[in-house]
This record gives structure tokens, C-alpha cells and sequence, in this order.
């Protein structure tokens, strides 16, 4: 059984910090000036990415710096579109110019939460990243409408579980307005990741670059899963 490990990357200063948590990934998720992230952050963590063997996509999140891409603004379909299409395009400029190649696209925060419950905000996204590549693989949450509306579009998808949140009944993400909603514990972190793939939950695995105790978080997946 082979399963992807993945962290949202290219949202902290921090080189050493991210160094670290790309010893133990093999799918980086870099923010692309939505949420997060700058010329200099995208090609230092392209360039990380690289190094390891580590494939490289796009985390386009709301236009919403301030609040760091995790409130939901309202926006148009196709100003969503639009900023989903800007973001991956200006990372891929930089990837490329490194020598790099781009593999998928993982929206960020807010914007993935909405279109978990939302049929348009999927869309939208999908719309925006087809734009770039239709044959890029859209990473979104395991079980949600969100994967139907994408494949519906014929866009390839992935399913997503995270080892470092816990979930509602539902299937959905507990908020992190809850003081519960991340998982710190390395063990416990890991444990839940064994259990998504052995269950064959997800496709993919996602680790946050900025849980507390992220680098043994995913070191103890890493361990898990191998």
C-alpha cells in the first residue's frame, strides 16, 4: 500500500523549521500570496522540495492576509476562480524557474472548509485551477460532496484525512475555534494517520507546518505509516 504525506509549507519564516518538517513528507504544499507566502518563501520551499524528492502543489487560500486565509469572505464564483487561477500561476512561475515541477493544488483554510459544504466554492476552485492545468490532481477532504463536484467536473482528485485534527460526527473538521480541534500528541497524531490508511480513508495524509510539535508529529506518522 503506498499513501502520501503532506504539509502545508511556505507559510512561516522559518528555513530550518520547514527543512525539518520536509524530512518526513513526500508532498509539499506551498502558499502561494493568498493566506501566505512570498517570492522568497515560495522558491526557498520549492527549492527544499526538490532537494528531498518531495512533489510540489499549490495552496491557494482567500485573498485575506490578515486573518491568514481562515475566515470566509464573501467572493464571487468567478472572483474565486480568478484568485484560485493567480495564485497557483504565480508558484508555478517560481517552481518552474527552479527547475521544479507542479503536481497538485490544495486549497487552504477557509476557502477548503466552505467548499467541503458549498457546491460553487468547489467549483470555483476547480474552475481556477483548471485554468492552469485540468490535469492537475485537486486535494480535498475525504468523503465531502467537494470530491464528487470536483470528479463530476472531471478533474482528478485525491481524498484528504489530517493526522493533527479532530473531526465531527459529520466527517467535517472540528473548528479550530474549539480549544480540541488539533491533535498535538505525536502518538495519538500517529495512530489516527494508521488508521486512515489501513481503512483506506484517504488517499492522502496532512499534517499542519504550524501544529505546535509539528516536525515529531510528522516524524511519528512517518514512522507509522512506513
Amino acid at each position: 500500500m503506498k499513501i502520501d504525506l503532506n504539509c502545508d509549507m511556505g507559510e512561516l519564516d522559518d528555513a530550518a523549521h520547514e527543512a525539518a518538517l520536509m524530512a518526513y513528507i513526500t508532498s509539499a504544499n506551498i502558499a502561494c500570496g493568498g493566506h501566505a507566502g512570498d517570492a522568497q518563501t515560495m522558491e526557498r520551499t520549492a527549492r527544499l522540495a526538490l532537494e528531498r524528492g518531495v512533489r510540489i502543489g499549490a495552496h491557494p487560500g482567500y485573498p485575506d492576509r490578515e486573518n491568514f486565509g481562515r475566515l470566509e469572505i464573501e467572493m464571487t464564483r468567478e472572483a474565486i476562480a480568478e484568485t484560485v487561477y493567480a495564485q497557483i500561476a504565480r508558484l508555478d512561475e517560481v517552481v518552474r524557474r527552479v527547475g521544479g515541477t507542479m503536481v497538485h493544488v490544495k486549497p487552504h483554510g477557509a476557502l477548503y472548509n466552505v467548499a467541503v459544504r458549498n457546491g460553487e466554492v468547489a467549483r470555483a476552485i476547480a474552475e481556477g485551477a483548471a485554468r492552469w492545468n485540468p490535469r492537475t490532481i485537486l486535494f480535498g477532504l475525504a468523503g465531502s460532496p467537494m470530491l464528487e463536484v470536483w470528479r463530476t467536473m472531471g478533474m482528478a482528485v485525491a481524498g484528504e484525512a489530517f493526522a493533527d485534527r479532530r473531526y465531527e460526527a459529520d466527517g467535517t473538521l472540528r473548528s479550530r475555534k474549539l480549544a480540541d480541534a488539533l491533535i498535538t500528541d505525536p502518538g495519538e497524531a500517529a495512530a489516527q494517520a494508521l488508521r486512515f490508511a489501513r481503512e483506506g480513508l484517504a488517499e492522502t495524509i496532512c499534517v499542519h507546518g504550524d501544529t505546535p510539535g509539528s516536525v515529531a508529529i510528522l516524524k511519528a506518522c512517518h514512522e507509522a505509516l512506513t
